[in-house]
């Protein structure tokens, strides 16, 4: 009867083993997951990924998408969201996010080491949002096309509607794109409401074609495709560090400028997770890494971080003192995008 004990010992061992070996496996499958919605440049959100996998295990299933869609996603899943964390993009959109209670408030244990405007971007959020990174909007041209075409050097943003320019300049839509949003709200407060939307009008003679997402313009510039791109600096410098002949313009009246912003999604299936990561990317280390990688020029918003040394000296720009509050209000977000459309996008160039 020895052998028969030992086969039935054998088996309740084998079954003690898989289960335990289940109850493990599952337990590491539910830490697990991410969904990561990214709105930087996708180089980065490789990085970001990869590192954080590294680091901790987690599985991170990571989208691509432009501010502007990722915000229209995170709405239509309003009711089903599938989304953990929102990680970059202009903070307009975010903080439209936090007003239509699409993400949650959450204040990471590195917030006192921000810079001011990251923090004070968590404030008019109600910390359902918080900065990442500071980039000065500006425009880049090719200077061999400039040189080629026999056109003057711009230098401000009145420059960008002489009729020389017809044709040449190219921008982002603003309905999809943050850059582009960030641009017109720029234009009306440099300029006032009225003169304004006139700037946009002019601007939009000009305009070869309005681009889905906000580096496209520059990148086209920077391949010769192009002659003038609106941009934030950083991706001009980008361009420029790349060998490409960029010259990165900080347009003479002043300019305004993104907090680049992250945000936890309301209803994340994986919130753990996501506080993990969340906390985890406003780290010294985690800022250094993906500010030095070559592969963002912003301002980090960990002032303990380090910045790529080819990043756009902020203390060098003339910045405007930028409404967040007017122009991240989503009633006035959804009233200038009908206004852009109907007045500016349909006039015929």
């Amino acid at each position: 009867g020895g052998k028969m004990t030992k086969i039935i010992r054998n088996i309740f061992i084998t079954i003690f083993l898989s289960l335990i070996l289940s109850i493990f496996s599952f337990s590491a499958f539910s830490k697990g997951k991410l969904t990561l919605y990214c709105s930087v440049e996708i180089d980065v959100c490789e990085i970001l990924v990869q590192a954080f996998e590294k680091e901790t295990g987690i599985n991170v299933a990571m989208t691509r998408k432009s501010s502007g869609e990722t915000f229209a996603q995170i709405k239509a899943e309003g009711s089903n969201p599938k989304g953990d964390v929102w990680f970059g993009g202009t903070g307009d959109p975010h903080l439209t996010a936090s007003q239509e209670g699409l993400t949650q408030e959450y204040k990471s244990k590195h917030f006192d080491d921000l810079l001011p405007a990251a923090q004070q971007q968590a404030i008019n959020g109600n910390y359902r949002t918080v900065g990442i990174y500071v980039g000065a909007l500006g425009y880049g041209y090719n200077h061999e096309l400039i040189a080629s075409k026999g056109l003057p050097e711009p230098t401000s943003w009145e420059d960008l509607t002489n009729p020389v320019y017809k044709g040449e300049i190219q921008v982002a839509n603003p309905n999809s794109s943050g850059t582009a949003y960030t641009t017109l709200a720029t234009i009306l407060q440099i300029f006032g409401e009225e003169k304004g939307w006139d700037y946009m009008k002019k601007l939009h003679q000009n305009i070869n074609q309005y681009t889905k997402s906000g580096s496209a313009p520059i990148k086209a510039t920077a391949r010769g495709e192009n002659t003038i791109g609106i941009c934030f600096q950083h991706d001009g410098v980008k361009q420029a560090k790349n060998g490409l002949p960029i010259t990165v313009v900080s347009p003479t009246e002043g300019t305004g400028y993104e907090v680049g912003s992250m945000s936890l999604i309301a209803g994340a299936r994986n919130l753990d997770e996501a506080k993990i990561f969340f906390d985890w990317a406003l780290s010294p280390d985690t800022q250094t890494l993906i500010f030095t990688s070559g592969k963002s020029l912003q301002v980090p918003a960990n002032t303990k971080a380090q910045a790529d040394p080819n990043a756009p000296d902020l203390s060098t720009i003339k910045l405007i003192d930028y409404d967040f509050a007017t122009y991240g209000n989503k009633d006035k977000r959804a009233e200038l995008l009908a206004k852009w459309d109907n007045d500016v996008s349909v006039i015929p160039r």
